[in-house]
């Protein structure tokens, strides 16, 4: 399966949490009903998957990512009144970091989930 056909399982699948609960819960519940929802979709998912950002081959810090899908798509969930530049920023270095060049930006906050694409 390639990135985009991923990115669009995921994203059907994000629809149908957001439709349960709704939004106003942390993104801790968003991500607790998203993996198996992926899961169910036949996709392999990682739950706050470790990221090591090294300099010159030395290990200068660690970010866990929300969610690893079939070892290509990273998803990163929010629930925020509104997206902002250090959201994209987190997704961008995500990619530097992991070597992959797709991250969805989701946002639980809103009536309807807001999805962002970025690319690297």
């Amino acid at each position: 399966m390639d990135t985009d056909q991923v990115t669009e399982r995921i994203i059907g699948c994000v629809f149908e949490v957001g439709n349960q609960p709704g939004p106003g819960f942390l993104e801790k519940l968003y991500e607790s009903a998203l993996a198996p929802e992926l899961r169910l979709a036949g996709l392999a998912v990682e739950q706050q998957h470790g990221i090591t950002v090294r300099y010159k081959g030395v290990i200068i810090g660690e970010y866990t990512v929300d969610l690893l899908v079939e070892r290509s798509v990273l998803v990163a969930l929010k629930a925020v009144r509104a997206f902002d530049d250090v959201h994209r920023a987190q997704c961008l270095n995500y990619m530097k970091a992991t070597g992959l060049h797709v991250c969805l930006l989701l946002n639980f906050a809103k009536p309807r989930v807001e999805v962002k694409r970025l690319v690297l």
